[in-house]
């Protein structure tokens, strides 16, 4: 297998989940060659079923693919973009570990990591943008934010281009409050003064390629909507839209969450995201979670 570059843009996307297979179905449209990982053998099946090629990548060992190649290593090589989309562990992003140097030795003019806006732990529900220092509370956000820090060290040894996303809570077709509510599986659990942020699915991949098609400007962009609100808020809009009553509310104190819930509710804060707009041009499709709910009640996304 030949590493030089691909003649057609190449995105390889270590973990090819729910937000990367969105944008790489944008770029599929656009004539893009698509790679990626998953971390089991029926994952990497459901890859080739979308017509990209597929590797398994468990974090534990290097990626491992069928053919010449027995690994992802020639593929990340010749990839013109990388995204990392896989989670971190306790040592931080296993990528790096198993396939910095594929990537460093590539000839991608980009790579971006998807971390959370979670890294800035809880402000009390103030406003943070990218200047605020990252304050983890959760171990799930300390692990993204060493990893984010990872990330940036690379950029600066091996001179390529790494930007870091922090993505809100994402939704879309087939992950919305609206499909919460036809499964009946939506609590409406109440804290006070608590909003979460959020962002589509669509307007993630909208920010990715406004990154790439731009000359590179920062190394970190908060990814989410223009407002931020309670989750009690969404649901009974949820539920207007499909002409159902809204789901009862549970006082936060007596909702028993799970311990990741409960990592969520610890945590109240209220992002910007003026760079996206202002730097990368980034006009969101669903700007609220309004617009956003609204088509997926009528398919229209």
């Amino acid at each position: 297998m030949d590493d030089g570059v691909d003649v057609m843009p190449t995105l390889f996307c270590f973990g090819l989940g729910y937000s990367a297979r969105h944008l790489a179905a944008k770029l599929e449209e656009e004539g893009w060659h698509i790679a990626g990982t998953a971390r089991s053998d029926d994952g990497v099946e459901r890859i080739h079923d979308l017509g990209y090629t597929g590797f398994i990548f468990d974090g534990l060992s290097p990626s491992k693919g069928a053919g010449p190649s027995q690994g992802a290593g020639p593929a990340v090589r010749r990839a013109s973009h990388v995204l990392i989309s896989a989670p971190p562990d306790a040592d931080g992003d296993p990528v790096l570990r198993h396939h910095g140097d594929d990537i460093a030795q590539s000839n991608a003019e980009w790579v971006g990591y998807l971390s959370t806006i979670g890294v800035y732990g809880d402000h009390g529900g103030g406003w943070v943008d990218e200047t605020t220092p990252a304050t983890p509370s959760s171990e799930r956000s300390r692990r993204r934010a060493l990893a984010e820090q990872q990330w940036l060290d690379f950029a600066k040894a091996s001179g390529k281009r790494v930007e870091i996303f922090r993505l809100a809570g994402i939704y879309g077709p087939g992950s919305s409050a609206i499909d919460g509510l036809k499964a009946g599986t939506t609590r409406s659990v109440v804290k006070k003064d608590q909003v979460f942020n959020r962002i589509h699915v669509e307007d993630i991949a909208r920010t990715l390629i406004a990154a790439f098609s731009r000359p590179h400007l920062h190394a970190i962009y908060n990814v989410t909507d223009d407002e931020p609100a309670p989750p009690q808020d969404v649901n009974a809009y949820a539920a207007q839209l499909l002409n159902l009553p809204p789901p009862n509310e549970i006082a936060y104190e007596e909702a028993q969450l799970s311990e990741m819930g409960r990592s969520f509710y610890s945590e109240n804060k209220r992002v910007h995201n003026d760079r996206i707009k202002n730097d990368l041009g980034v006009k969101l499709a669903f700007p609220t979670y309004r617009e956003g709910l609204a088509a997926i009640a009528k398919g229209a996304v």
